[in-house]
């Protein structure tokens, strides 16, 4: 089983898929505990000094790791056979972790977004799973070039048959799976 994730502040969309590329499970998942601001960096660190912008970071990215934690181990415990990937849209691996940086233009937009993606990669990482990094702007394509004629009825498909939600997060999600493969 692979997994695809379309992440967003606090939540991600996550689509397991078998070696067939069908879908066995479609879930949003929580990667934040409730009540703690989903982007400290973005919505938070203008009204705070590097200092106590770096300690709410922290507490954050905790929180990010616990919920991430459990919804992991929830969709884990949900699949049939053991999931061996995860792919996420890809982040510069250079991305600078120091506050003073991250609250600067261009990263302050993009620092919150990078931190769920590192969650997602470590928590993965810790139960074994590979880690494949994907282009949001072309993973469908990629997936469409992979599947051929078969691309309209893996990708658009499980709309039908598994039935609402699926939309654009879901595809993508399927699509990263399939590029990992």
């Amino acid at each position: 089983m692979r997994v695809g994730i379309a992440h967003h502040f606090g939540w991600a969309v996550a689509v397991t898929a078998g070696a067939d590329y069908q879908v066995v499970d479609r879930r949003r998942i929580d990667l934040i505990e409730p009540g703690v601001p989903t982007a400290p960096v973005h919505h938070e660190g203008k009204a705070l000094d590097d200092a106590a912008l770096a300690a709410l970071v922290a507490e954050v990215r905790a929180s990010a790791v616990r919920a991430t934690t459990v919804s992991l181990e929830e969709l884990a415990t949900a699949a049939s056979e053991p999931i061996v990937s995860m792919s996420l849209r890809g982040w510069p691996l250079d991305f600078p972790d120091d506050i003073a940086v991250q609250r600067r233009v261009p990263y302050e937009s993009r620092a919150d977004s990078v931190m769920y993606r590192e969650v997602l990669a470590e928590c993965a990482r810790v139960r074994g799973w590979d880690i494949h990094l994907f282009d949001a702007k072309h993973v469908e394509s990629q997936a469409a070039s992979i599947l051929g004629v078969r691309a309209d009825d893996i990708l658009d498909g499980p709309r039908a048959t598994l039935g609402p939600p699926w939309a654009k997060d879901h595809r993508m999600a399927l699509a990263a799976t399939i590029v990992a493969a």
